[in-house]
């Protein structure tokens, strides 16, 4: 990541949710980090979609679109492959 590349939040929401999302994003060879994880292990009943405590991934802006169509299209390719 270059020394301008700035970080982008692509999800807010629970602690699984977002190591899943994590996940999918590196398994594609986009770079992601994790925000506020700590959180949603100590008090995960206070991470909630976009709200205060929700845990959010973030990636770098120039991979924010591919990263984004990834993410939406991921919940078909899990239920094609029978999970």
């Amino acid at each position: 990541m270059s020394e301008v590349d700035t970080l982008i939040e692509i999800y807010a929401g629970s602690y699984i949710e977002a190591w899943i999302i994590l996940g999918v994003l590196e398994t594609n060879e986009i770079r992601a980090f994790l925000k506020d994880q700590i959180l949603g292990v100590e008090a995960p009943w206070y991470t909630a979609p976009g709200g205060v405590g929700a845990v959010k991934v973030l990636v770098p802006s120039k991979d924010y679109e591919v990263a984004r169509s990834i993410i939406e299209a991921a919940p078909d390719r899990i239920h094609q492959a029978g999970y």
